[in-house]
């Protein structure tokens, strides 16, 4: 039986979108012909995932430029990667707000090792998007920015959870970062069964832009519901 890391190692090496997407929306794949990010899923799920050990899910909406769509590791930033993983890449440094958010968190249950003992992070979606806006920038997209983004990818959506959740996961409950994240999954589970209970809890990003002040509090929250 592969281990829990050597699944999610072979699910994320392997992962591809090849769904029609709308109009002026691309896919984001950290992973695909990036030798470095390949190292790094390497390094991250093999230190800390290394075991047949069950685990419950926690979601994010879909990686995003900076966090997980650069490093492939779902809200870690390469300075939480260096600091608080010890996965020393070297090359260059992202600042990404949601993962002090998520590290603070993980540093308060115990650690990353007592973490994610219990927990694997991925995303509703596990690849992530980009839209151009007005100005031809390229922009972060979630998955259900756009219905017909969403239609696209819902194929994609049940069977990455699907694949993911036979790696070893709990399904009596799945925790949702953000409240409109937590209505789509809500939908999909639905129709699809997957979990006995999906919590919505506040996402990180919204924690750290608006109720910095009160970060200390959302950690506490988060720690009183993953202990129940």
């Amino acid at each position: 039986m592969p281990t829990f890391a050597k699944q999610v190692i072979d699910f994320h090496k392997n992962i591809s979108l090849t769904a029609a997407l709308p109009a002026k929306i691309k896919v984001l794949n950290p992973y695909e012909d990036n030798a470095l990010n390949q190292d790094i899923l390497k390094q991250f799920y093999s230190k800390f995932f290394d075991d047949h050990q069950p685990r419950k899910l926690m979601v994010g909406i879909n990686p995003g430029r900076l966090g997980g769509g650069v490093t492939g590791i779902p809200f870690t930033d390469t300075k939480r990667l260096s600091e608080v993983c010890g996965i020393d890449i070297g090359t260059f440094e992202t600042h990404e707000p949601s993962s002090v958010f998520v590290y603070e968190l993980i540093q308060a249950f115990g650690g990353p090792e007592e973490f994610y003992r219990n927990f694997y992070i991925s995303s509703v979606c596990p690849l992530g998007f980009v839209r151009q806006n007005k100005k031809s920038n390229w922009v972060n997209c979630n998955y259900y920015d756009d219905p017909a983004l969403f239609q696209a990818v819902k194929p994609f959506i049940i069977s990455s959870l699907k694949t993911q959740i036979d790696f070893g996961i709990d399904t009596s409950v799945c925790y949702s970062f953000g409240k409109k994240n937590a209505e789509f999954l809500e939908k999909i589970n639905s129709e699809e069964k997957f979990f006995d209970d999906i919590i919505d809890l506040p996402h990180p990003r919204y924690i750290m832009q608006y109720k910095n002040k009160q970060k200390a509090s959302y950690i506490d929250q988060y720690l009183k519901v993953l202990a129940e």
